[in-house]
Parts: C-alpha cells; sequence; structure tokens
C-alpha cells in the first residue's frame, strides 16, 4: 500500500473539559497544536468510525482542548472520550532528509547488507533508547533498532525497500 489513502495517528481524546462540550487532547504532533491544522479527522474506536471537520481549539496548561462541532454539552463530549485521532498521511508535511513517518516504513521490505529477505515491516514502536522496527516473514518475528547509520543502512520508500546490517539468524 502506498502513503496515499493511509491514515496516521496524531492524537487521542483523553478527557473532558469544563461544561460547554469542551474536551483535553492528547496529540503527538510538533508543534502539539499543529493536530488542528490537519482536518478533516478519522475518529475511531472499536465499533466506532467517524469524520469530522471544523474543530477547534487552543493550548490549555499543558495540554490541549478541542472544541467538535455540534458538541454542546458535557455529556456530548463524554461519548467523545477515549476516541483515536487519525489524519490521511497526505495532509502531513514532508519528512525531513534521514527522517520518516512510521507509517511509510510499514510494508517495507528488509533486506540484510548481503542480501538476506528477513520479511516486510509489520510495524514500529518506541522505546526509551531508540525506535524498535518489527520485521515478519510468517514464520519469524525480528526486533532491529532504528537506528540509522548503525543497524539501518539504507531506506528507500519509493523503492519498497530496507537495507539493514542484521544478523539474520538473531
Amino acid at each position: 500500500m502506498t502513503a496515499a489513502g493511509r491514515r496516521v495517528l496524531v492524537g487521542r481524546i483523553v478527557g473532558l473539559y469544563g461544561v460547554q462540550g469542551w474536551v483535553k487532547l492528547e496529540s503527538w504532533t510538533e508543534p502539539r497544536a499543529q493536530i488542528f491544522k490537519y482536518q478533516p479527522w478519522q475518529l475511531t474506536a472499536p465499533g466506532q468510525d467517524m469524520e469530522i471537520k471544523g474543530v477547534n481549539g487552543r493550548p490549555q496548561g499543558k495540554g490541549l482542548i478541542a472544541k467538535f462541532p455540534g458538541v454542546d454539552d458535557r455529556d456530548g463530549a463524554a461519548a467523545l472520550v477515549g476516541l483515536d485521532i487519525y489524519v490521511a498521511r497526505e495532509l502531513l508535511p514532508p519528512p525531513g532528509k534521514d527522517e520518516y513517518y512510521w507509517v511509510d516504513l510499514e510494508g517495507l521490505e528488509v533486506v540484510t547488507t548481503e542480501g538476506v529477505a528477513l520479511g516486510r515491516v509489520s510495524h514500529l514502536f518506541a522505546t526509551g533508547a531508540n525506535d524498535v522496527v518489527v520485521v515478519r516473514d510468517g514464520e519469524r518475528e525480528r526486533l532491529v533498532p532504528f537506528v540509522q547509520g548503525v543497524y539501518v543502512c539504507s531506506v528507500d520508500i519509493s523503492g519498497g525497500r530496507m537495507v539493514v546490517d542484521w544478523d539474520p539468524e538473531f
């Protein structure tokens, strides 16, 4: 799957703010208030999926608060708590040199520097030290630290391939 049509998780509705329908947000954009510029939002949770435009918000204390169109009371806002906020990948700015959106890495073929196929990128996750690429080939799952220049030798998004310096037996 290409980046077109993919969605990127950019935040989550985490609580209520006041009685007039405002909610608290957790944002993973940089800067965090940039989340309001990427609309429409796709709000999702198990059994729920809706698109919404025209969300307004602002920083409040250490977090963000948002007001959704048509949500004017605390009960309406409470129904939104826990929903994840996704946006279309094409709404996001291009990554900088040697930077990647995780969604763009998912599905890439992963091979060693010797050309041994390890599988495809299933997903990534963050650790305190570095991000980790989960590579699956149907039989095995490998966890490769996403450290460029050490374990990750090259990433070719358009060619669909990542080359890693990794022992295939590990």
